[in-house]
């Protein structure tokens, strides 16, 4: 009998806060007063904190993202600051860093604009932006640099895994959960950060004709994009993964989320020298006496992006073109040795990790300059010929009793032709 009251009394049990006995919940923690209270009221209480910015560090998560901090009128940086914080870790390409920096900037004034007075005065658009430059030249390196700068969450996505949905690969969708879960699973910070996707240009469209068969990671990707690059509601993921019934969404508002996309757009060149009236390379009628044919991404337009297959509906939707130089002899120089994350820099830290101090003789580092040039990979070409000449000396130099080491050109020439370099020039 005993036992039968103690169940009835346990199913009794009710919420504190909405009422609801304990069958009706998931689970329901009662308290040393008697006190109760159910799973779902304590997720309703700790999205209420998230979304006023009410929870401390101490109380998130182990190994959950940091909450990205508010930011305030007086803590802006100028377009000029950042801009400066870039230089420091990324040579030359000043046009598609004063870009960045702007959009940046009208970023960020947005969103304080957003909780105004003046916003009902008026309603500033985003400016999306498209970076267009050869592999290397550090599209993706601007927007990890810019990352770590920025007071919004933050996250770098790969075009080239996403598909329509209901076919293998990754919804489109899939990008929002990435930026959620970068925001420490903040819905209102989440609605206020900045997206890069990378490989914009492998979406492209397959063919000039739409109509012969359903292209499904190229121009089916871009048609999902449109709704969210110009802003909507979006059922997300928290966790990301496939949409299914059972899982339980958060909408996100993408109105307010600034979109970066970067690609290669190999072989556009072409198209620019055709709408210029000129070739891109050999002798042929131009348009102008001023035409750089050495840099043709200078004079890129919409109508080169559209051209190449992207659809008319995305191209409005990126209205800030941009381009990046490619890299001359003078500024692969540089990289190996001006940057706060320079590659030499980097060798010379883990070799003094093992008490080792190494140096770089001034032609060594101009003959990997060389080859780097003659194999046509920017800044990635670099650390690839470095990798060849350093592999030996990384394996053997741990276990010897080696304090000082020094790269000259003829022990860089002799480890770098003696590799297995699987590095070919661009175009055999």
């Amino acid at each position: 009998m005993a036992k039968t009251n103690s169940k009835q009394s346990r199913k009794e049990e009710r919420c504190s806060f909405c009422g609801r006995s304990r069958n009706e919940v998931e689970v329901l923690f009662q308290g040393a007063d008697g006190a109760t209270i159910c799973n779902d009221c304590i997720e309703v209480g700790y999205t209420s904190l998230a979304n006023n910015n009410l929870i401390s560090q101490k109380g998130a998560a182990k190994g959950a993202p940091k909450v990205p901090v508010g930011f305030t009128p007086d803590k802006l940086l100028k377009p000029a600051q950042i801009k400066e914080f870039l230089d420091t870790y990324i040579i030359g390409q000043d046009s598609a860093k004063r870009s960045i920096a702007v959009a940046v900037y009208n970023h960020y004034k947005r969103l304080i604009g957003t909780n105004s007075e003046q916003a009902a005065e008026v309603e500033i658009d985003k400016s999306n932006i498209i970076l267009v430059g050869p592999t290397g030249t550090g599209k993706t390196l601007i927007a990890r640099t810019i990352a770590r700068l920025l007071e919004v969450p933050f996250t770098i996505v790969d075009a080239t895994v996403l598909t329509q949905a209901g076919y293998v690969g990754e919804d489109v969708e899939s990008i929002l959960s990435r930026l959620y879960q970068a925001s420490g699973y903040n819905l209102e910070s989440t609605q206020r950060g900045i997206i890069f996707i990378d490989e914009i240009d492998k979406i492209a469209r397959k063919g000039n004709n739409p109509s012969i068969t359903r292209d499904v990671s190229g121009e089916g990707v871009q048609q999902a994009l449109l709704k969210i690059l110009e802003g909507t509601v979006v059922n997300v993921a928290p966790e990301g993964g496939r949409k299914h019934p059972e899982q339980k969404f958060v909408q996100v508002d993408t109105r307010n989320i600034l979109f970066i996309c970067g690609g290669a757009f190999d072989g556009i060149e072409k198209r620019i020298a055709q709408r210029l009236n000129t070739r891109a390379i050999g002798y042929g009628r131009a348009a102008g006496t001023d035409i750089d044919r050495e840099n043709m991404l200078r004079y890129v337009q919409p109508q080169d992006i559209k051209s190449y297959g992207l659809i008319p509906e995305l191209v409005g939707r990126l209205p800030v073109i941009t381009h990046l130089e490619p890299l001359s002899r003078e500024v692969l120089r540089n990289i190996l040795t001006e940057p706060k994350n320079a590659i030499v820099r980097q060798y010379q830290h883990l070799f003094k990790m093992d008490g080792i101090e190494l140096t770089f003789e001034d032609e060594a580092l101009d003959y990997i300059v060389d080859k780097a040039v003659e194999f046509t990979l920017g800044a990635r070409g670099l650390r690839s010929i470095c990798e060849a000449v350093m592999k030996d000396l990384m394996f053997d130099a741990p276990s010897s009793d080696l304090k000082r080491f020094v790269i000259t050109k003829q022990y860089a020439e002799q480890k770098f032709e003696a590799s297995a370099s699987t590095l070919t020039k661009q175009g055999e």
